[in-house]
């Protein structure tokens, strides 16, 4: 008999990594967790005492040697990285092992499409291939088009077409992947605090230029798309249910996300909600 093939799956935070974790076991896989310590949920733990398929195995965020040993005993040869891992912890008190530091030493800048794919090279020099974080949730993918009740109105519109331009413009400096935008003004830019606490950023800002009798349409638009050269091994947009509270609780009356490259979590629960508060969803098409 043919022995299960092994995947490393790098854990961040959130949902994603549980959702790779049972689309992994349902084709078949072992799964060997390198679970981060400062990111991942503990709840990780049930799931491998109810399955023997999975084993899981903690470690800090600086522990690049230890991540490359845990696979490399367990016969991992392809991991898979899922769940976020704060940019900002880059600069926490996290003490980086010699690897990770001679890694950081030899870094031209600190964003996260070199770091990540710094450490990505890292891992295939060792033998242990880091694949598209997508690979066993295509299923999960935004397709192109309106995805709920309302379509975008013409204002809407407008801000989406800004707000494509925007974040094109800011893609070649990794910044982030959303922009919040008002009447073809742009009120916030992702930078390291994530999607979520940007749209927060800018619902307390328009709450503050509605104090002082600001001419701006209220309504908030936001766009979250991926960079031109987006590597999908990692950083791959997500929108899940959260975001969507967020909007609500910020004022926000529309998303735009691009088909095909923006990972969809809670989908129908997410659309419902969505279609509640009167939220339009659009996935434009891939520009790239």
């Amino acid at each position: 008999m043919k022995p299960a093939a092994k995947l490393g799956l790098i854990a961040g935070n959130g949902r994603f990594p549980f959702l790779l974790l049972d689309a992994a076991r349902a084709e078949g896989n072992d799964v060997v967790v390198a679970a981060i310590k400062e990111e991942t949920d503990p709840e990780i733990d049930l799931r491998a005492a109810s399955d023997p398929g999975i084993t899981v195995h903690w470690l800090s965020l600086g522990e690049l040697s230890k991540l490359i040993d845990t696979f490399q005993r367990a016969g991992v040869t392809r991991a898979v990285m899922a769940g976020q891992v704060k940019h900002k912890q880059i600069f926490s008190s996290i003490r980086p092992d010699w690897r990770l530091a001679k890694l950081l030493l030899n870094l031209r800048t600190r964003n996260t499409d070199v770091l990540l794919g710094a450490v990505a090279k890292v891992l295939g020099d060792e033998g242990i291939e880091l694949i598209s974080s997508t690979a066993f949730l295509e299923p999960l993918l935004a397709r192109e088009g309106v995805l709920t009740s309302r379509s975008p109105s013409e204002e809407e519109r407008r801000n989406i077409e800004y707000g494509l331009g925007v974040a094109a413009g800011l893609s070649a400096f990794d910044i982030g992947q959303t922009v919040v935008i008002a009447a073809q003004a742009c009120v916030a830019v992702e930078a390291m605090e994530g999607t979520d606490a940007t749209i927060e950023r800018a619902g307390t800002l328009m709450q503050t230029l509605e104090a002082d009798a600001s001419t701006l349409e209220r309504k908030l638009t936001v766009v979250k798309v991926p960079k031109p050269k987006q590597d999908m091994r990692f950083d791959v947009p997500v929108i899940g249910f959260r975001t969507l509270e967020t909007m609500i609780r910020a004022g926000a009356s529309c998303l735009a996300i691009e088909a095909e490259r923006t990972l969809l979590f809670d989908r129908e629960t997410m659309i419902c909600r969505a279609d509640e508060a009167e939220i339009a969803i659009v996935a434009t098409p891939r520009r790239y």
